[in-house]
């Protein structure tokens, strides 16, 4: 199979994989933000945080969204830290992250022993306008490589800034689902046949891009729910991509 997911805590499940065993460490971390105070950061769960009152979908809460600065700052650190142990050299990682956390985030990947490389935006055109304000209508990828990157292994030409809104309607599974297209971009980083790593991986966004662009995939997911919607997705999408010189016919 080109995917393999796993239910459980990412720090537990990356620990048990083998060293240079993936090309890209690409995730979605629970950002831990939003709020004015500390303790609307910290005291509200992550459905509370990203969801409106009038929303019209009902979508499973998940945990991890409680931290504070430090305690998220230190965990980034230590789960990026196993991640670049399993990334072989060259390979990348890129996280997202809003602009409360762009600083802490771009500080653990470098304490985890990845060389930072720049921040890509991802645009959200639907975004809701603020009275005498900016509207804040982007969050922003942390990328960083193993090493020195050779080109020439994967040369591709890869834009800084992706526009798309966040699925709604039946499409939308998670709470803080990222776009399918979006993410079929951000994989091509990892060369053709590579092997992507998402150790928050929610519905399997990132795992369905890897599958439709040609690379394998990792998975991780703690919260039950979201890993069976995960494990869904990613089977559908091998059904749908599967030609007929996939299959062997046994006699």
């Amino acid at each position: 199979m080109p995917f393999s997911l796993h239910q459980g805590d990412a720090l537990g499940v990356l620990a048990g994989l083998p060293d240079d065993c993936v090309d890209s460490v690409i995730t979605d971390p629970p950002y831990n933000s939003g709020g004015r105070t500390a303790k609307e950061r910290t005291s509200r769960s992550a459905k509370q945080k990203y969801t409106s009152a009038d929303a019209k979908h009902e979508l499973a809460d998940f945990t991890g969204e409680n931290m504070d600065q430090r305690s998220y700052g230190f965990w980034l650190t230590q789960i990026m830290t196993e991640a670049h142990r399993l990334t072989r050299t060259g390979g990348t990682s890129l996280l997202f992250t809003d602009w409360r956390q762009l600083p802490i985030t771009t500080d653990a990947i470098q304490a985890a022993g990845w060389l930072w490389r720049g921040v890509l935006a991802w645009h959200k055109p639907q975004a809701r306008p603020q009275r005498g304000r900016f509207t804040q209508n982007c969050e922003f990828i942390v990328w960083a490589s193993k090493g020195p990157i050779d080109g020439s292994r994967n040369p591709v030409y890869l834009p800084g800034m992706y526009s798309a809104s966040q699925p709604s309607g039946a499409t939308r599974r998670h709470i803080t689902q990222k776009p399918v297209e979006v993410m079929r971009e951000l994989v091509k980083i990892a060369p053709p046949g590579g092997t992507v790593l998402d150790f928050c991986a929610g519905s399997g966004s990132t795992g369905v891009a890897a599958l439709l662009e040609g690379r394998d995939f990792i998975g991780v997911e703690k919260t039950e729910h979201y890993a069976s919607i995960a494990a869904d997705r990613l089977t559908e999408t091998i059904r749908e991509t599967l030609t007929q010189d996939d299959v062997v016919l046994a006699v």
